[in-house]
């Protein structure tokens, strides 16, 4: 059971992206996103009690024993080991090929020993990551809450073919293919509109090498079956970019994700063609945008 101060923190960062949504329906998701970015002294007391709430709350709470909670840390750690240094990505690049075959494809897979995971970390707020030795972490976040974390809008970040821009702490460019993996922990919902997230999902891609992993964590307490539709219409629309989704997990209050950028983007988008489409959402909705009452998702 949550205490009171953990309860009062999450109750304050509900109230941040509830604030935000109700600012877009005013005034548009574009408008109210740039007018949030400048609120420093809210982003400085929301990363505070966002880094307070993750590392000392959530995090005492997976260590306890016969917790239901799960670390979204440690899950997102044991994947990118398994799947770069366990032989994961060498049994998915055979599938491609596989597939290839009935696409008639040819798809090559090369043998890459990652000693260093590259790892971009989005909305990162106090650069978890860097306690783990196998990645190099590039970590990003609006409103910084450690100093070895980045400012960058990454909504609004040019990706280009020359290195990345970092001047004073703040990035302002990112280098294309040029990470493993990009992590989305806890962000997408941040995002006040089903475009927003789609842009982001993109710019993920285009910042990922080839069997590079996007990997997303987001928060959800109902029972699995409850937001089915929607964690399968991210999938949609995920596979229409060139992701095949190659890990879910559902934890008592988190949903899981990795999404892999396939060796040839039709292999990944052939399984949305195989679907009905009238099943899926066709946006990248969160229970939220259901909701007109505008009760956050527990995050405590």
């Amino acid at each position: 059971m949550a205490n009171v101060q953990q309860l009062e923190l999450s109750n304050f960062i509900k109230k941040v992206h509830e604030n935000l949504r109700n600012d877009s329906k005013k005034i548009g998701t574009d408008k109210a996103w740039e007018e949030h970015c400048l609120k420093h002294e809210m982003l400085v007391q929301y990363a505070a009690a966002m880094h307070e709430l993750a590392s000392k709350h959530w995090e005492s709470n997976y260590a306890k024993e016969n917790a239901t909670a799960f670390s979204r840390i440690n899950w997102i750690c044991n994947y990118c080991n398994f799947y770069f240094h366990g032989g994961e990505i060498l049994r998915q690049g055979i599938r491609e090929q596989e597939i290839g075959i009935k696409l008639n494809l040819v798809v090559e897979i090369e043998i890459t020993k990652y000693e260093k995971i590259k790892l971009l970390d989005v909305g990162s707020c106090y650069n978890p990551f860097k306690a783990f030795p196998h990645f190099d972490v590039t970590a990003i976040d609006i409103a910084p809450a450690t100093e070895d974390v980045f400012l960058c809008d990454f909504l609004n970040v040019d990706i280009a073919s020359d290195p990345a821009i970092i001047s004073s702490g703040n990035v302002t460019c990112l280098q294309e293919s040029s990470f493993n993996a990009v992590v989305f922990s806890l962000f997408l919902e941040y995002l006040p509109s089903p475009q927003q997230r789609l842009m982001c999902c993109q710019k993920a891609y285009d910042l990922l090498t080839l069997e590079g992993l996007l990997i997303i964590v987001t928060p959800d307490s109902k029972h699995v079956g409850a937001n089915a539709k929607i964690m399968k219409s991210w999938r949609f629309n995920l596979a229409r970019l060139g992701f095949s989704r190659i890990k879910y997990e559902k934890f008592s209050h988190i949903h899981c994700m990795a999404f892999r950028k396939s060796l040839k983007s039709n292999i990944a988008s052939r399984w949305a063609d195989l679907q009905d489409s009238a099943l899926f959402y066709h946006k990248m909705y969160i229970p939220q945008d259901f909701n007109t009452e505008n009760n956050e998702e527990n995050i405590n």
